[in-house]
């Protein structure tokens, strides 16, 4: 059996058999039959529970009249994300508000969970949980470049720019070596979401921890504020990335 976190422990003593069964319907062998939930899984599912359980209660208690300093904060994020968003991707970005402030709360929750003691950031557990985040952003912002611009219209940008001078003999071979460079570039902003988040939050964990166990009084505060500053930064840096990766598929060539 694999060291757990104790909430891990308990969704594998609940969930084991049926999570087990799943994978091997999927022909993944889970490396641990009793214990196929990983703490990574674990963290990131009580995050959206707790986020899920979050959002029910203070909508049950938003007012108009006279707002709590929580609704003041979430409004304030809220507003900043939308001042961000309309800057980088323009007038039309009132669509795109939701999911970048889903992405956000989920990634600073995910990023902060860690400093409670008997948690972990699943951020920075495995690259796994930081690859889900890249994937759907990645996803997200390709859907809506063909979707803004039609599949033809969208998928053109990967043969390189439009240069009308250029004869059909000297635009073939641009094509033809736009396109593995193209692809390369969007590959590449997967790995680059994926380890700048992970990479930061496993150093800021590992580093706290070295310094709790080497100083347990003192010191450490200011790591935890570091490392919180850490935290908030990089779920703002991942959701700018995806601003701007969504201006760039939804511009409209002009």
């Amino acid at each position: 059996m694999p060291e757990q976190l104790w909430f891990t422990a308990i969704l594998n003593h609940i969930f084991a058999g049926p999570a087990t069964s799943v994978l091997r319907v999927l022909h993944v062998e889970p490396r641990f039959a009793q214990a196929p939930i990983s703490d990574a899984f674990a963290m990131q599912l009580l995050v959206f529970l707790l986020l899920l359980l979050a959002f029910a209660f203070f909508r049950s208690r938003l007012s108009v009249d006279s707002p709590g300093a929580l609704q003041h904060t979430f409004e304030s994020v809220d507003e900043f994300i939308k001042g961000q968003a309309s800057e980088i991707i323009g007038h039309h970005s009132e669509r795109f508000i939701a999911f970048l402030m889903t992405m956000f709360l989920f990634i600073l929750c995910c990023n902060l969970i860690g400093m409670i003691p008997g948690f972990d950031s699943p951020t920075g557990i495995a690259a796994t949980v930081p690859l889900g985040c890249a994937i759907v952003a990645f996803a997200y912002y390709n859907w809506h470049g063909v979707r803004h611009q039609g599949p033809g219209g969208y998928f053109k940008h990967f043969f390189g720019p439009p240069m009308p001078g250029m004869s059909i003999f000297m635009r073939v071979p641009f094509m033809i070596l736009m396109f593995p460079i193209e692809i390369a570039s969007h590959a590449a902003r997967l790995l680059s979401l994926t380890v700048r988040l992970w990479a930061n939050i496993f150093a800021g964990d590992l580093v706290t921890l070295v310094f709790f166990s080497l100083i347990p009084i003192g010191l450490p505060v200011v790591f935890l504020s570091l490392h919180l500053m850490v935290a908030v930064l990089q779920a703002y840096v991942f959701v700018l990335l995806t601003m701007i990766y969504i201006s760039a598929a939804v511009a409209d060539e002009h």
